[in-house]
């Protein structure tokens, strides 16, 4: 009877477990499980990036793509169309509001703009050549007055002298009394003279030489054989001398 005591006794102290062991074992294992817990938390975070990457791959090689099989200038295209909707659209709202649209256009211009604009088409100074006298005449005055130095000196004086009637009106009598002085001709000569000897190099009319042998038959034709002779007349002399000698072989 002792000894079933002793054995129920050795029994149930085995199945007691002491709690400090198990807080031991459960404090091992959080670390690892934490561990492990942030590696999987980075493999699908690293998973989810592979996938949006490519997905984004795909889609710029799709409109890459697109992109080459468009003609060479879709861009310009492009943006001019839709600047010709817009502009269209302005015109259209001008119009419902009962304004000039070229009004409206000239407000929204910066002055820094306008002055770059005119900047840039001075830069080009577009020449289109003869088209009439009128033209012409109106280029040469422009291109005269750009080459304007004032004397302001010689200004101030002469709007002293005259005083009020230095700004004419229907009433002055002061028209045909101003007398120019000898620099003032002298300078107005040379312009003449430059002018007209800038006039004798445009376009000079050849002579006309009465004694030159005739070997066209018209116009275009003697034009034709002033080039050859001008690029070949070197190579081709002997054999028109003895054409003309009558010794050709």
């Amino acid at each position: 009877m002792h000894f079933l005591f002793q054995r129920s006794k050795m029994a149930s102290s085995e199945e007691v477990v002491d709690p400090s062991i198990e807080e031991e074992e459960e404090a091992s294992e959080t670390p690892a499980a934490q561990k492990r817990e942030e590696r999987l938390r980075k493999f699908r975070e690293l998973h989810f990036k592979r996938n949006e990457a490519r997905k984004l791959n795909h889609q710029e090689v799709v409109e890459e793509d697109k992109r080459l099989k468009l003609p060479s200038n879709w861009e310009a295209k492009k943006a001019r169309l839709e600047y010709e909707l817009m502009v269209d659209q302005k015109k259209k709202d001008c119009a419902e509001r009962g304004e000039d649209y070229n009004r409206v256009k000239l407000l929204e211009i910066s002055a820094e703009d306008a002055e770059r604009w005119e900047r840039k088409k001075r830069k080009k100074n577009p020449d289109p050549g003869f088209s009439g006298y009128a033209e012409a005449q109106l280029r040469q005055y422009q291109r005269l007055t750009k080459q304007i130095k004032p004397d302001m000196e010689n200004y101030e004086k002469q709007r002293v002298e005259c005083g009020e009637d230095f700004h004419p009106t229907s009433n002055s009598l002061i028209y045909g009394t101003h007398v120019p002085s000898k620099d003032s001709i002298d300078r107005m000569v040379d312009d003449v003279e430059k002018q007209i000897e800038k006039r004798s190099k445009y376009s000079r009319r050849r002579a006309y030489n009465d004694d030159a042998d005739i070997d066209y038959i018209n116009e275009r034709n003697a034009k034709f054989n002033k080039k050859a002779e001008r690029f070949y007349g070197k190579y081709t002399a002997e054999i028109k001398q003895n054409l003309e000698r009558g010794t050709a072989v």
